[in-house]
């Protein structure tokens, strides 16, 4: 049976360089229950090691977590990508760590937590994850698909880290899955709608407020990867019901 599901499907945590210390797993799972969400994705810069952490809180409240990566291109854009798999997941960080250098400045920052399911500080990442990877946009685009995963380039209508900031248009025959609008997208989406990819917005949250600030509501029979690939193109009833 088709039906509503309610996702935010980019949202940051304390290992991100920006995301605010209160992003960890309990918190970020409260505040989504308390919007209502169905689905939510952990999206951090360039790294997924907390994604597991949130996942396991999730499923103790019946929340799905969809598992991601926000990934910096050499050209300075951002890319969300979206697996359903684990080792998928994993298979595309060790691409990312192998192409990304430097090492953070927790001083000009902050530092990266890695935490566990109960938000006790385990780790620090000392990678320079604000930092871009050596990676071109179409070769991170062809990872994510033989990965098995979903490509969505973040913030389109943002003035930085956008693809359209960075390059001045969308190329042609780029095999992206969607394209994802800010929640400060003007109310038109039109200009939008001449690259011909789905609309989404999602809150790119990196403090608990932010979370399910701006969401989309896909109709289909339940939250994955296959699922959210029919809702793109319309397939059988499924739908983005937002735009």
């Amino acid at each position: 049976m088709l039906k509503p599901y309610i996702m935010d499907l980019h949202i940051h945590t304390c290992l991100s360089p920006c995301g605010e210390s209160e992003m960890v797993p309990t918190k970020i799972i409260s505040h989504a229950k308390e919007r209502n969400l169905s689905a939510i994705g952990v999206c951090d810069h360039n790294t997924s090691e907390n994604f597991g952490a949130v996942r396991n809180v999730g499923e103790k409240h019946g929340l799905k977590v969809f598992g991601g990566i926000e990934i910096t291109s050499k050209e300075e854009v951002h890319i969300l990508s979206l697996f359903d798999d684990d080792e998928d997941l994993r298979k595309m960080q060790d691409i990312i760590y192998q192409n990304l250098t430097g090492i953070n400045d927790s001083a000009a920052f902050g530092e990266q937590y890695i935490v566990d399911e109960k938000d006790y500080v385990i780790d620090i990442c000392s990678k320079l994850l604000i930092g871009a990877t050596e990676l071109s946009i179409d070769e991170i685009i062809r990872h994510i698909h033989q990965l098995n995963g979903l490509a969505i380039a973040s913030h389109i209508d943002r003035e930085v880290f956008s693809i359209i900031s960075q390059l001045g248009f969308i190329p042609p025959n780029l095999k992206l899955d969607a394209l994802e609008l800010s929640p400060k997208r003007v109310n038109s989406t039109s200009q939008y709608k001449q690259y011909e990819y789905p609309l989404v917005s999602f809150s790119d949250a990196h403090c608990l407020r932010d979370i399910g600030r701006s969401k989309t509501t896909f109709y289909i029979e339940y939250p994955n990867l296959d699922e959210l690939k029919k809702a793109f193109h319309n397939f059988e009833g499924r739908r983005i019901i937002n735009y």
